[in-house]
């Protein structure tokens, strides 16, 4: 099939929403994160891609978009193999950002329990960003610093940074697709998130996602 929109943006910066929201505009599936945890059976292929032996065809095989971790730390290498595709770069405040991915997906007060293959490709994810990942001023200057390698290293007619409080008008515009006459989907905040992991379910709404 073949990605025809690659999503960069770092984790925590509204990506199950744009997941959500390409998928509604005709980029569906899209991968995130939470595919990964729906189809354990790619995880040794993402390993193999942190190894340096990537098989994107057979990662991506049935997607049309990606957003989110894993695939964001590869924009460089998926710009590269789908040269069709645009390249859309989700953004917040970086302090903001740190705030959430403290309250969520690198809480160090409640960390998850990993074992096998999925420990290993969650220690990938973790050294990627090659320093603390709770330290306030190493993540928000890696978060700064991963939106200006971007923004160098992707043509500008083919790159779209975006903040999901802008809404459905500059992603449509930039997709070329209509503007949908429903609101902008508001999916994961942190409040939902840690919401899920106190009653014991997954910290995200996996029956929304895959009624998508």
């Amino acid at each position: 099939m073949g990605l025809k929109v690659i999503g960069s943006g770092l984790g925590r910066t509204g990506t199950l929403s744009t997941k959500l929201a390409l998928e509604q505009l005709g980029f569906s599936p899209c991968h995130h994160m939470v595919e990964v945890f729906m189809r354990p059976a790619s995880v040794p292929l993402w390993i193999a891609a942190g190894e340096g032996k990537p098989d994107w065809d057979a990662i991506f095989g049935d997607f049309t978009a990606m957003v989110d971790h894993p695939g964001c730390a590869y924009w460089r290498e998926l710009a590269d193999h789908y040269p069709d595709a645009k390249v859309l770069h989700t953004v917040r405040d970086p302090d903001k950002w740190f705030d959430s991915t403290q309250a969520t997906i690198f809480n160090p007060d409640r960390p998850v329990p990993m074992v096998g293959p999925m420990k290993t490709f969650m220690d990938q994810i973790h050294a990627w960003y090659g320093g603390d990942i709770h330290d306030r001023a190493f993540m928000t200057d890696f978060f700064r610093r991963h939106t200006e390698a971007v923004v160098a290293g992707v043509p500008k007619d083919r790159l779209l940074v975006f903040n999901v409080a802008e809404g459905w008008d500059p992603l449509c515009a930039f997709l070329g697709v209509p503007v949908p006459a429903t609101s902008y989907p508001r999916e994961n905040s942190t409040l939902e998130f840690q919401t899920r992991v106190a009653d014991g379910q997954m910290p995200i709404n996996l029956e929304k996602v895959a009624r998508t």
